[in-house]
């Protein structure tokens, strides 16, 4: 839920409206839930408002083979109705009846990640109930403070006001988040129906939970909550707002489970925005945040996106650069946010939150985005392995290895980087995941690379070779095309030119670039060493509507040797 950064946002009772939980990442404690092979994958796709059988098609095409150790899915429990986001964020009953699927729906997706081999975490909302009065998802009927066969009035706090001070405990604890019921967890049966709930999960293989609005939940009771349940060591990761100043501190919960840490997003947006990379070099610990074993991290979540307090899909090549770090770097557990276009902070999932198919419909599927997925096989290689061969100049441009299995290169600047990188590599040929090229190490553990502007070049010893891994065709001559444009649903970007490897001028026959990075648009092409070409992008619709971008053919020219790098604004 929230902490005091995010009381600008609240919204009245009457509207109903909940800026609700952040979703945060799975973490390492001292007993978490953890994939098979143990300890060896520990990054979180969150399905932000993902269906259940959407999940769970994910899970077999897209996360097990990237090698995400988990996922995390959205409030299963009945709520109130609604499009919005943050009905999923209201509970009505514990039934799990929600507009992302019923119980068969959820039993066949936690099945299914499982087989992928992807364990499922939930996140759960018991800090309170609905606002409001009316009949949930399920057909509950409802009113605040009265839950027929669940809560009454006496299973709520005292105070019946919002939340106005985070300076005073009693306050953020015992009053109304957003005027939402607040219920009283330091009693006995509130505790056990809780519990209930969550051991209901468990029955159906949830291997943890991700503890909505837990700063607003004395930790005290949180660890009575966990002791009653079936299995008390089950992972728990807590959503824990760092606030300077606030009475209640992330540190309260490590007894019962691990806590996100927020810093680390606000910082990152910060740094990849408007300092220097080179400035990472201690980045977490040093930094004053949480232990790396207690911690869970995140580039952005569904909450602080809207909110500005992160990096979000629209911040171009800060947003996914600051993925590849997160993934390359040790500290904490990183989550993956997943979810969808937004034009306004309410906006609900597309189609109910049912994805037909990732970059339709407004999804932006970043769990499968080229550059954040491939430095999952990264980060589950490295996992282990300190930091060496720090490289920077100084500003935005940096490297460095995770000992002799994995590095790393970025280039956050304007203009290309060539240089000899020193790593702890073993000698051999190996992909470049982020590109699909194939590089060579040298004897002494070199290598030589050009990146171009706001790209990053990243080895590690499990893929030794681009077949099977990377792009089908990499490209070894020849131009990436990189455009920044906006689009409407059903449009996509083309790009041609005077060359039959583009088109010959044909709108027909011009070549899609690729949307995983939105709203910059990427393609690379071969093209023979040497070769001159003109060119120009346009938009087509599904029903084939062809609009150009204005304004004069564009030129360019392939080198002797190696790619010409092609990072153009649509020109409306």
């Amino acid at each position: 839920m929230h902490g005091s950064t995010n009381r600008a946002r609240r919204r009245t009772v009457a509207s109903l409206v909940l800026t609700a939980g952040m979703a945060g990442g799975l973490l390492v404690g001292a007993t978490p839930a953890q994939p098979s092979p143990p300890g060896e994958k520990d990054v979180t796709a969150v399905m932000f408002e993902w269906r259940f059988d959407s999940v769970a098609q994910a899970c077999t095409d897209t996360l097990g083979p990237a090698g995400y150790g988990f996922v995390q899915v959205s409030p299963p429990q009945e709520h109130i109705q609604g499009g919005q986001w943050w009905t999923s964020y209201q509970p009505v009953s514990y039934k799990i009846a929600g507009r992302l699927g019923d119980r068969g729906q959820f039993q066949n997706m936690v099945d299914t990640c499982h087989a992928a081999g992807v364990k499922v975490i939930a996140d759960a909302v018991i800090n309170h109930m609905a606002a409001g009065e009316g009949t949930g998802t399920g057909g509950s009927p409802y009113t605040k403070y009265d839950y027929p066969g669940i809560y009454s009035s006496y299973d709520f706090d005292n105070c019946t006001s919002e939340i106005n001070d985070y300076r005073d405990r009693f306050d953020v604890q015992e009053c109304e988040l957003l005027g939402l019921a607040d219920l009283d967890t330091g009693e006995d049966y509130v505790r056990g129906r809780i519990a209930g709930y969550l051991d209901d999960l468990l029955s159906l293989g949830v291997d943890g939970f991700r503890i909505d609005a837990a700063k607003h939940m004395a930790a005290g009771d949180l660890a009575d909550i966990k002791s009653r349940l079936g299995d008390p060591d089950v992972y728990w990761k807590h959503e824990v707002i760092h606030g300077a100043g606030e009475a209640v501190s992330p540190a309260e919960y490590l007894g019962s489970g691990d806590v996100q840490e927020f810093r680390y997003a606000r910082d990152l947006k910060r740094v990849f925005g408007s300092e220097n990379l080179a400035y990472l070099k201690n980045f977490g610990e040093g930094w004053g945040y949480l232990d790396s074993d207690s911690s869970g991290v995140f580039v952005a979540n569904h909450d602080t996106e809207r909110g500005g307090d992160t990096l979000s899909y629209k911040d171009g090549a800060d947003y996914t650069l600051a993925h590849v770090f997160m993934l390359a770097w040790p500290y904490g557990s990183p989550d993956v946010h997943s979810g969808y276009e937004f034009s306004s902070g309410d906006q609900g999932p597309p189609n109910g939150g049912q994805v037909n198919a990732c970059y339709r419909d407004g999804w932006k599927c970043q769990h499968d985005w080229r550059e954040i997925s491939s430095m999952v096989g990264f980060r589950n290689t490295a996992r282990g392995q300190a930091v060496t061969d720090w490289w920077d100049n100084g500003g935005d441009q940096i490297a460095f290895g995770r000992g002799d299995k994995a590095f790393v290169a970025i280039n956050h600047e304007g203009s290309s980087l060539s240089r000899t990188f020193q790593t702890s590599l073993p000698s051999g040929d190996y992909c470049d995941v982020q590109s699909g090229r194939t590089v060579t190490v040298n004897g002494d553990g070199r290598f030589t690379a050009t990146l171009g502007a706001d790209t990053a070049v990243a080895l590690h010893v499990n893929a030794r070779s681009c077949d099977g891994g990377g792009d089908p065709d990499p490209v070894a001559t020849g131009a990436s095309f990189e455009v920044d444009a906006t689009t409407s649903w059903g449009q996509n970007i083309h790009v041609t030119g005077n060359r039959p490897e583009l088109g010959n001028w044909d709108p027909g026959s011009a070549l899609k670039l690729d949307p995983a990075a939105y709203p910059v648009w990427k393609l690379a092409v071969e093209l023979p060493a040497g070769t001159s070409f003109e060119y120009k992008y346009l938009r087509k619709d599904e029903a084939g509507n062809v609009t150009w971008e204005s304004g004069g053919n564009r030129t360019a020219a392939v080198g002797t040797s190696g790619m010409v790098q092609l990072h153009d604004t649509w020109r409306d």
